[in-house]
């Protein structure tokens, strides 16, 4: 049985090599995981006594982790074009690339990404009905794919996926922007142009597909030419720029739709240098701190010595000798 098994996977990674594609561990833990689910759907059914693929160990998956284009990767990437699998902006480049771009017709797509974190499918299925920004807000409760050949308006990746996002100012000036200009536009088309809905469209007023987003953004990076980055880490910045300017895990779980926190402290936390030096800081600060008192008491230790005295004076009177064991 266990053959059996490995040689249908083995049959799934020749097929894509066939077609000139390449599938990742982690699309092959996937099709497992649902194919476990559905057999245990059986099982509890009642229609097969056991599921040949509860026990079935996979590899895991290898997830590159996102990293900084910090000065000093942006300069090896200008000398041998060496660049992370993952890698976001900082807050500095990524608001460089959105006011080059600002003119364009669809940088209200790229504004959004890059600030509230949408996944691209998530921004191609979002309709006028779905935004107010009256209020300030965006809900998610759908995303375009592409399936045989046509667009088509699916439920989000997953249940926590359906959120509803909030909207800053700027954010709410693009979108204001992107519809005067979408209605402008719908007028000189003319009757040929039809009311489909959906904040992203085409001249003839069909939604626009991730897959044309994804398209034009290469093209914009490489006109602008600034560190190369996937539209996706556009998502990945939206949500280290939002923890590096103070925002709680739980907050920036629920302006990404995750369905668990972990995934979230898992995925960023590590990603910005500033968010690590500032821990790194207050774990020295509380320790030289704890060393400043007296045990059981608030008050602070007597300088020991003439230098002890002397940097007590230079400090107003306050100790920072950590006592000796």
């Amino acid at each position: 049985m266990n053959a059996d098994r490995r040689e249908m996977f083995a049959a799934i990674v020749y097929k894509h090599q066939q077609d000139g594609r390449r599938i990742r561990q982690a699309t092959l833990n996937r099709i497992c995981s649902t194919l476990r689910s559905a057999l245990n759907a059986a099982l509890r059914e009642g229609l097969i006594v056991e599921n040949p693929v509860a026990l079935l160990v996979m590899p895991a998956a290898w997830q590159p982790r996102a990293v900084v284009w910090t000065a000093a990767r942006v300069e090896r990437w200008e000398w041998t074009g060496e660049r992370p699998a993952v890698a976001v902006w900082t807050a500095e480049q990524t608001a460089a690339f959105l006011h080059a771009i600002r003119g364009h017709c669809l940088y209200a797509v790229y504004h959004l990404i890059a600030l509230c974190g949408l996944r691209r499918g998530e921004a191609a299925g979002l309709r006028w009905v779905d935004v107010d920004l009256e209020h300030g807000t965006a809900t998610i409760c759908q995303q375009l794919q592409r399936r045989n050949g046509r667009l088509t308006a699916c439920p989000p990746k997953t249940a926590h996926s359906a959120r509803v996002t909030a909207l800053d100012r700027t954010t709410i000036a693009a979108l204001g922007a992107h519809r005067d200009r979408q209605q402008a536009g719908a007028a000189a088309y003319g009757d040929r142009c039809r009311d489909s809905g959906y904040v992203f469209t085409n001249l003839n007023g069909d939604p626009v597909s991730s897959g044309r987003f994804a398209h034009v953004f290469q093209g914009l990076l490489a006109e602008h030419r600034p560190p190369p980055v996937r539209l996706h880490d556009l998502r990945h910045g939206a949500a280290t720029l939002a923890l590096a300017a103070g925002l709680e895990l739980k907050v920036v779980q629920e302006m990404l739709g995750h369905s668990s926190i972990v995934l979230t402290a898992g995925t960023y936390t590590s990603v910005l240098p500033k968010l690590a030096h500032t821990a790194a800081e207050q774990t020295a600060t509380h320790v030289l701190r704890a060393g400043w008192r007296v045990p059981g008491t608030r008050r602070r230790r007597r300088p020991a010595g003439p230098r002890g005295r002397l940097a007590a004076a230079r400090a107003g009177g306050r100790s920072t000798a950590v006592p000796a064991a």
